[in-house]
């Protein structure tokens, strides 16, 4: 194993040495070897040791107790924090998350047994090499996730290694190995007892990775049927209609793996048409239609990223993409109709709807696709010419302000909100308006008038 490699960072390596001298062993452990064995940058440098909290304590000093229970403390050195934790043989595990206690152990063995998957059990430092004790180099070249030992006792450990198994298949692109993936199945209900918190990390993760088309797997599994419900509704819709060629759900998949990698982006993908169950009705010849899907589909959602405690912003962003992705589909606008678009749907999200719809384009069958691809295009050249003449489209950069409205005689109250929203009807209609004393003299002979 000594031919294996590893660039540690040279705090990381202090910290080990330091250990050895005093007597100690320690490695850089986890996930740290895998992403540089696959020569990716590591996020975190892990160290584990076969010395006590309390050792390690004593020979650093600056230490934080961050789960000195569990005998992790953090070492401080140079303004960064390396994690090092102590071996350890895990306990009972009663909430299916934490150990009830653990118990310290002098062998590296016992601890990288307690470890979820093989390519997250290796170890490493410059003295011993790669510590690979359970296979995780080979089942990394042979592009596989696998348990370390029991699948089925490293899920009742912790159910949400469920969800960790296929979202590292999603990133890596390996498959899932055949006993691993049976206790998925079998043990899937087990991730009811997962708080939504660390579920919604899990979900965000896979549909970041290179392969968020692998939510398939999840789906066979019956792992959304757990925890989302509404995309097996999708897996379940047919779509009987010109436009399309796959079912609600296989049509999403498409357009997942086919917009970039963008957290609000990926949910939309994700969730545009989720309304789709909820609206389907049939022709007599069979045809399948979805009217107001997307309206439907935009309050669903909202109900969907609260109960997986997503923030407000991701919310409001999701959404808007949501009710808005059919917004303006085969008609051929004028750059009126654009500004009025980026009013409407808002600046912080509309760039985000072209790459939804591209995709969504995409995912459909053939039929119309050039008409449908030429639209979306014009409503891109527009809104660039748009953003490159810095052209109002909101409240944000109208000319006035309430405070000059104020300055010309009106009183504060909602009048003022009013009168700020009809002078951006007339910019937004015209933007050569955008001039402070053109919209105060507007704004006058509105209230002249009135």
């Amino acid at each position: 194993m000594r031919s294996i490699r590893i660039q540690v960072p040279e705090k990381a390596r202090r910290i080990i040495d330091g250990l050895f001298e005093e007597g100690y062993e320690a490695y850089v452990v986890g996930g740290c070897v895998r992403d540089s064995i696959l020569g990716r940058t590591p996020q975190d440098w892990d160290i584990t040791t076969s010395a006590r909290p309390e050792q390690v304590k004593a020979l650093f000093p600056r230490t934080v107790d961050t789960g000195i229970q569990h005998g992790t403390v953090t070492v401080l050195l140079g303004g960064e924090g390396y994690e090092v934790t102590t071996y350890r043989i895990d306990g009972k595990y009663e909430d299916g998350r934490h150990p009830v206690d653990v118990t310290f152990t002098p062998s590296l063995e016992e601890d990288l047994k307690r470890r979820d998957f093989t390519v997250n059990a290796m170890a490493y430092n410059d003295r011993k090499g790669l510590v690979d004790i359970f296979g995780g180099l080979g089942d990394i070249r042979d592009k596989v996730i696998r348990c370390v030992g029991d699948p089925s006792e490293r899920f009742g450990e912790d159910a949400l290694r469920i969800l960790r198994a296929l979202r590292f298949s999603a990133q890596l692109g390996y498959d899932i190995e055949k006993n691993t993936m049976e206790a998925i199945r079998r043990l899937a209900p087990e991730l009811k007892k997962i708080s939504a918190e660390r579920i919604q990390a899990e979900l965000v993760k896979l549909l970041l990775s290179p392969h968020p088309e692998r939510l398939q797997e999840v789906y066979d599994a019956g792992v959304t049927k757990v925890f989302l419900p509404e995309f097996d509704a999708m897996m379940e819709t047919p779509q009987r209609h010109p436009h399309h060629c796959y079912s609600v759900g296989v049509h999403t998949l498409h357009v997942l793996s086919r917009v970039r990698s963008h957290r609000v982006l990926r949910l939309a993908a994700l969730f545009h048409d989720v309304g789709k169950p909820l609206t389907m009705t049939c022709d007599d010849d069979g045809t399948t239609h979805f009217h107001g899907h997307a309206v439907k589909g935009a309050e669903l959602t909202q109900d969907i990223l609260r109960r997986l405690k997503f923030d407000n912003d991701t919310i409001g962003r999701v959404c808007r993409l949501i009710f808005y992705h059919d917004y303006g589909n085969n008609v051929r606008p004028d750059i009126r109709m654009v500004r009025r678009a980026v009013n409407r749907i808002g600046e912080d999200a509309f760039p985000c709807l072209f790459d939804l719809k591209r995709a969504d384009i995409m995912a459909q069958s053939d039929y119309m696709r050039q008409e449908k691809l030429e639209s979306l295009a014009l409503w891109e050249e527009l809104y660039r010419r748009i953003s490159d003449e810095g052209q109002c489209v909101s409240l944000k950069t109208l000319a006035v302000t309430g405070a000059d409205l104020i300055g010309i005689g009106m009183e504060q109250g909602k009048e003022l909100g009013v009168m700020l929203k009809k002078l951006l009807e007339l910019v937004l209609d015209d933007p050569e308006l955008n001039h402070k004393d053109i919209l105060l003299a507007k704004a006058q002979d509105m209230l002249f008038k009135g």
